[in-house]
């Protein structure tokens, strides 16, 4: 039991309050007593209403479960399954049309389109490069990865691979800035001339597309180009190795990638007590502050890490023009479900992390409010809020921050909110989820992976599900997805929020990626989750082929294009035709995720991880894939697809495939061959005890068994 502290009623780690007291509190204005009493004001106050809304979503479950089984073995009837749903309050009316009210959002939010990292907030070193991200070199992501031609490099530098790189980077520069009757690939000299960019004598195809530039005009080092909100940034050096061997110099194009930047502190982390949860905080503090730091050792030499600083060029009119440096950052907090042992409340019981996740992040963020060249420069604190059921759930989180800005003495609605449709009751229920903040939304969000997850458990009753693969292929989820989108724009967040599309999970796979996430701009998304630098630039060049906001307007002139009875169509296997080898096949591939994830987030607290499927496609793994993954398995046994000692062998066996593909890593405590080990048990309990999770979640598990290690340690 760690040593506690007691401050207006609660009973606090000791670690967690002096992080508070002597590294959060100092210079933000608000007192040691003023926080205190403010928090506990909050947790017991709304922590009964807090768990009366977790009550209320197993009540609701515990009804539609109730439901299927009376009508299982019967032909699916969606009109009696609808009004059975509005008549348990699932389904809410839907009110009179509105738009949002939000105001002061910063230009990331409202008006520049682009990628958006999601990063562990425990990792000082990763938060830094998420929030450096901002800026990234076209040539480094073409070179490093197989979006220049299919491959991937090996060995020394490749010539004639840098070739191909340099010619595919000015095909994008022929597209996003034209010139007139030149191409880029042809260009041997950039200047400016009173005031314009000319190219070997020509100008832009529309001048107002150049921004800037540093160095002499006559001979820039640099450039800045701008292209639907974009900023891209033309590097002149000719001692360079690359800019030596280019007839006009260029040694690099660098690219506004990751416009913003959602520092994480739920599912990428495994933060399960008070030395976590300071870990998480202090990482956001220095971040808010400027002043985050990392030291590593890097090809045998010592690196510091710190945020980049704002680039400022020489603008048409010679006057300075400033341009961000740095991802625009918001920080997710936990959802509503979890207790964390950090703070005791009077009673002696955990205090839910959600309501100590407002009060500390949005306490923290008030350092970035206090400064000039900060984070947001309109004044707001951007929060995103994951997996809320329905309306009541919202409200009770835009009450939780009206709370924490009086509590902290911020004028009301400085926390801005992003609401994650990521839950099905959400997404049936979007708009009057919208309407509940209208005041403070700034980010609305489609995540297919916990998505599925809460598909999978709420119907877990109506019958086996299809394959992995083929639930993607139903109705419902492209229902969901342009659901989403044309209820943010019929609320009005076009021009003051941003409407969001997931995450691209495969990380190796750079040229799929660039094929096929461009659909997300097409789609009206003005932003879309993507898991490292490298993929942002990339990803990024999308946003320069799709002026977002034109296809938003279009979109919001056709009207609304699904229905909810589209989206609440149950992707159950119509046709269960599977034989033995297919069967395995899937829950091999779902046993070897989850076990590739468990193993580190129990063993080495890792949230995130790299983990490669049954292909050997590696897969970006966070708590939500591994839902999916234990409560297809949990829905296949319930049903007897496969019997539970099939599914044992199938865990062992895969266990020892995790070993293999781990055995380089030094930390790494292998699971077989006793299979005895607290990771293995947490992996086998997700999916043997996976109808009887919460929504499905793993978070109960996952930090249940983390904290039987850490005790054992």
């Amino acid at each position: 039991m760690s040593e506690r502290v007691d401050r207006a009623g609660l009973a606090v780690s000791t670690q967690l309050a002096e992080f508070v007291e002597t590294e959060a509190l100092p210079g933000s204005d608000v007192t040691a007593d003023a926080f205190w009493a403010g928090l506990s004001t909050l947790v017991h106050e709304f922590g009964p209403r807090n768990r009366a809304l977790l009550e209320k979503r197993e009540a609701i479950q515990t009804q539609i479960d109730d439901w299927h089984i009376r009508h299982r073995n019967q032909p699916h009837d969606h009109a009696a399954y609808t009004t059975f749903l509005s008549e348990i309050g699932y389904l809410v009316p839907v009110g009179e049309a509105f738009e949002i009210t939000t105001t002061n959002t910063d230009p990331e939010i409202a008006r520049v389109p682009g990628p958006q990292l999601v990063v562990p907030i425990t990792n000082a070193r990763y938060a830094l490069n998420a929030a450096n991200a901002r800026w990234c070199s076209l040539y480094d992501a073409f070179y490093g990865t197989d979006a220049t031609d299919g491959t991937r490099p090996s060995g020394a530098y490749n010539k004639g691979r840098g070739a191909r790189v340099v010619a595919k980077a000015r095909v994008f520069l022929d597209e996003a800035f034209a010139l007139e009757g030149l191409s880029h690939a042809d260009a041997r000299r950039y200047y400016v001339h009173d005031g314009a960019l000319l190219v070997d004598d020509q100008p832009l195809a529309d001048p107002s597309k150049f921004v800037g530039f540093q160095g002499h005009p006559k001979a820039p080092t640099a450039i800045v180009l701008c292209n639907n909100g974009l900023h891209a940034e033309l590097v002149f050096d000719r001692t360079h190795p690359i800019g030596s061997r280019d007839q006009a110099g260029l040694a690099d194009v660098r690219l506004e990638a990751a416009v913003s930047a959602i520092l994480d502190c739920e599912d990428s982390v495994a933060c399960v007590d008070a030395e976590d949860k300071v870990q998480a905080y202090r990482n956001w503090l220095g971040l808010m502050k400027g002043d985050l730091t990392d030291v590593f050792e890097k090809g045998g030499k010592t690196i510091t890490r710190a945020l980049n600083p704002d680039k400022t060029f020489t603008g048409p009119d010679g006057g300075d023009v400033t341009v961000k440096g740095r991802a625009l950052m918001l920080v997710r907090n936990v959802g509503h479900l979890m207790t964390n042992p950090a703070i005791l409340d009077r009673g002696g019981h955990e205090i839910f992390e959600g309501l100590m996740d407002a009060m500390i992040t949005a306490l923290i963020a008030k350092h970035d409010l206090a400064r000039d060249g900060g984070n947001s420069v309109t004044g707001s604190v951007y929060v995103v809020k994951p997996k809320m059921h329905g309306p009541e759930e919202v409200a009770f989180a835009d009450d939780t921050f009206t709370h924490v800005e009086k509590a902290l003495g911020l004028p009301q609605d400085t926390v801005k909110l992003g609401i994650m449709d990521e839950e099905r009751r959400t997404s049936v229920n979007l708009m009057e989820c919208i309407r509940a903040a209208k005041s403070r939304v700034a980010f609305i969000n489609t995540g297919f992976l916990d998505r599925t997850g809460d598909e999978l458990h709420t119907s877990m009753e109506a019958g086996p599900f299809s394959r992995k693969d083929w639930i993607k292929r139903k109705a419902w989820i492209s229902a969901y997805e342009i659901s989403n989108v044309d209820i943010g724009l019929a609320c009005g967040l076009s021009g003051k929020a941003q409407i969001g599309k997931g995450m691209w999970a495969m990380p190796d796979l750079m040229a799929a990626m660039l094929q096929s996430k461009i659909e997300h701009p097409q789609a009206g998304a003005n932003c879309a989750w993507v898991p490292s630098p490298t993929a942002a630039v990339l990803h990024a060049l999308h946003y320069h082929k799709v002026d977002v906001f034109a296809v938003q307007a279009k979109l919001k002139a056709v009207g609304a294009r699904a229905h909810v009875d589209q989206i609440l169509d149950i992707p159950l296997a119509s046709f269960q035709m599977w034989n033995k080898r297919q069967i395995t096949r899937e829950v091999e591939n779902n046993a070897q995720g989850i076990l590739g994830y468990v193993v580190r987030w129990i063993d080495q607290g890792v949230g995130c991880s790299k983990v490669p499927d049954i292909n050997n496609v590696s897969l970006m793994e966070d708590r939500a894939t591994c839902r999916i993954s234990a409560q297809h398995i949990a829905n296949w046994l319930h049903h007897d697809v496969i019997s539970r000692d099939e599914v044992r062998e199938i865990m062992e066996r895969m266990a020892e495939v995790v070993d293999g593909q781990n055995a380089s890593d030094p930390l790494y405590r292998p699971m077989a061959p006793g299979f005895g080990g607290i990771a293995f048990k947490a992996a086998c309990e997700l999916v043997f005890e996976g109808r009887t999770q919460p929504s499905g979640y793993t978070e109960p598990v996952l930090h249940r068994r983390r904290l039987e290690l850490k005790a054992s340690q």
